[in-house]
Order: structure tokens, then sequence, then C-alpha cells
């Protein structure tokens, strides 16, 4: 039996019990901010592009784009804790390369990316080894990228030390693409067009291991719906204290359990599965 695990099996984003833990899918305050703001050179775009402020040519255009592993990020730091191996960061960088690299994608942008990354970490928690497995699997997956034919490089970034504001850490990145105009994917779609649909599980031809296709969207349900109370006990530090004890760690499984329908993945390899890349096909 095949096992694909995404979030949206695992809770509808809509529901009482996803907000009630404090997150949203849609984020409606937020759109009622942005939503205002100028919407760029091709409204409707999944990316916002903007005039070539980098090139000052009216053929071209330039991309910015930010964002990251999210919560995923807790599940390696829950994993490190547990088995003491900080390379467990190394899968973490990859989630955040690709969910702006993909979401480049979107919009037509296929090379001449540069790439940074931003770290914010609880120092205590997180010490110098989980920064530099993350640091290391950022540029070695950049550089497998590179081998594949992407036209992606490292423009460094930045680590903070902010115990403040998490007890764990947050892996997050930024990339600017410069392309064509007459290159840019729009929001025009006709009734000619094909869809195509690629999986997110399995093995791909440029992949080392199977992946269970969870991505890095979801992973605040995923992580609490599956998850046992054990690890509410044990690290306070990964939950907000303002959540409703029922619905904190209320699963039945640790990282090491054997995941229910697959034969080679356990619950944390399934949960903390690199978020796939489409770059190489596109």
């Amino acid at each position: 039996m095949e096992f694909i695990m995404s979030a949206d099996s695992l809770q509808d984003a809509s529901s009482p019990r996803y907000s009630a833990r404090g997150v949203s899918a849609e984020k409606h305050d937020v759109h009622q901010v942005v939503d205002r703001l100028d919407p760029g050179l091709f409204p409707g775009s999944f990316c916002k592009v903007i005039p070539d402020a980098l090139g000052g040519s009216e053929q071209h255009c330039n991309i910015i784009h930010a964002d990251g592993s999210g919560t995923k990020s807790i599940l390696a730091y829950l994993h490190y804790r547990e088995f003491g191996d900080p390379a467990v960061f190394e899968g973490i960088s990859q989630d955040s390369i690709v969910m702006n690299l993909d979401d480049l994608l979107c919009v037509g942008a296929t090379g001449h990316v540069v790439l940074s990354n931003t770290l914010n970490r609880n120092a205590r928690n997180c010490p110098g080894e989980v920064i530099r497995a993350l640091i290391q699997g950022s540029e070695a997956f950049i550089q497998h990228l590179r081998d594949q034919g992407i036209n992606i490089v490292s423009g460094g970034g930045e680590t903070a030390d902010v115990g403040d504001l998490t007890g764990t850490i947050t892996v997050d990145s930024n990339a600017v693409a410069r392309l064509r105009r007459d290159e840019v994917i729009r929001n025009h779609i006709t009734g000619e067009l094909c869809i195509v649909g690629l999986a997110s599980s399995g093995r791909a031809s440029y992949e080392t291991f199977e992946n269970s296709g969870i991505g890095s969207n979801g992973l605040t349900s995923a992580r609490h719906d599956l998850l046992a109370d054990y690890y509410r006990s044990q690290y306070p530090e990964t939950f907000d204290a303002s959540m409703p004890e029922a619905l904190c760690y209320s699963g039945p499984y640790r990282l090491e359990d054997a995941l229910p329908g697959s034969k080679h993945l356990s619950v944390g390899s399934a949960l903390l599965s690199p978020t796939r890349t489409y770059a190489p096909l596109i």
C-alpha cells in the first residue's frame, strides 16, 4: 500500500481545530493589508513581478521572493534533541530553498537566481553544530541544483540569536531573479491548456531517498495531530503555551515509530521528508 503524506489529509485548513492552534492558511488579516499594495507589472501572477531595478532594462523584470520551512524546523529540533544528530537540519535547508525556488518557477523564472538565508535561533537550544548543519545543507543543495542545470548561487545570509522570540529556530530564505518580461508566466488560464500533475511522493530520479510528499505546508497540524503528548511534556519550547492542551501533541506516535502503510519510512522521516523541487524537470 502506498502512503502519501499530506497536510491536507491530516487537517482541513479552514477548520476550527486548525485555527485554534493559532495558524491560518487564508491569512485574511494579512490580505487586508497586502491586497492594497501595488500588484506589480502582472497583477494576478503567482509572484509579484516588478520593473528591472537591477538592470534598468525595459525588456526585463525582477522578482524577489521570501518563504521558509515554517514549523518544520521544530520537527528537526525534536529529532535533534531525541537522537543527538544535527545532520537532520540539512533537509530543513532544502525545504526553505525549494519553497522559494519552486514559487519562482510558477512565473517562469527558471534560472539566474540569487539566494540568501535567514536563521533566527535560540542559541541555548540550537548551538553551533545546528547552524553548521543548516549552512552545509544549504550549500550542498545549491550545488546539487547546479549539477542539475539550475543557475542558482548563494548570496550569504544572516544568523540572529533571538532567544526571546523563539525557543528553537526558524529557517527562511529570500530569492531574487531577473528575466525577460516576455518570459513571465501570467495568470491567463484558457480552455486549450492542459493540467499536468507531478507527484510529490516516492523517489525522483534526482533524489537519493524515498519522499513522503509532505512538503512544508501545514506542518503545525501534522506535528500536533501525529505526535504523542510525550513531546508536550519534554519540549515545552516547541509549542504556543496558549494552545488548548487537547490540541497540543494529540497524536499516537513517536518519531521513531514505523509509518503505517509504508515499508521504509518512520513517522519522523516522513514528517521530515525534504520538500521536492520540480526545477530539474521544468
